[in-house]
């Protein structure tokens, strides 16, 4: 029996430039969005963010979805660093009080569950909007290959969807920005290592990622 390939059941086709491309003929781009302590505001904040994120929602015509991603924080290189200012000590007495603050940061960390979360906005675009029905069924944008359909771009088309999906990723951080979050497009190198680390969690976690091949950074 042959194995399936575990990109057999991955719905991303392909990784250009910043763009997810699907295989459901579908692109995503993907922004990664600022946190905001919105327990501390107060409650004039309180409201103005709420009432922002309330017309930020109201005036998109296309959906859009919302993914956080928990990791157990990583704080091997801080750990590290402390262990190379213990060493840079010239008195014993502040040695001892380094190796004390690092054995305590290191205890604290592995006994409690301490989370870093990362928060994305996924903002998607269909050929079929920029192309039009009659464009698809005549093949006249794009052409098709092989029994699945393989979306086959030329540089040129995938520049225009590119700007469809760019300009939309625009307005959509402009209305974060009245929300107070903040929110940057992932390249694609970010791209690569945010859906490895998804399916290899426990190597993430200990911040190990492999090199990535130099074509992909393009």
């Amino acid at each position: 029996m042959q194995e399936s390939s575990t990109q057999e059941f991955l719905e991303i086709d392909d990784i250009r430039e910043g763009v997810l491309l699907l295989k459901n003929q579908e692109l995503r781009g993907v922004l990664m969005i600022s946190s905001l302590n919105f327990a501390l505001k107060s409650e004039e904040e309180k409201e103005g963010i709420i009432s922002a994120f309330q017309s930020f929602l109201n005036i998109l015509d296309f959906s859009c979805q919302i993914v956080v991603q928990s990791r157990k924080l990583n704080i091997t290189s801080y750990l590290d660093g402390l262990s190379n200012l213990e060493k840079k000590q010239k008195t014993e007495l502040l040695k001892i009080q380094a190796a004390e603050y690092r054995n305590f940061i290191k205890n604290l960390v592995e006994k409690s569950t301490i989370m870093a979360k990362s928060f994305f906005l996924v903002v998607p675009y269909r050929l079929a909007e920029l192309i039009g029905l009659k464009a698809v069924t005549r093949g006249g944008f794009f052409q098709f290959s092989g029994e699945q359909k393989k979306i086959s771009l030329t540089d040129e088309e995938f520049q225009r969807c590119k700007s469809q999906l760019w300009s939309r990723m625009e307005y959509v951080a402009a209305g974060l920005r009245r929300c107070e979050l903040e929110a940057v497009p992932l390249n694609t190198s970010e791209l690569i290592e945010l859906f490895w680390s998804w399916h290899h969690p426990e190597e993430a976690e200990i911040g190990y990622f492999p090199e990535i091949l130099p074509e992909l950074l393009k």
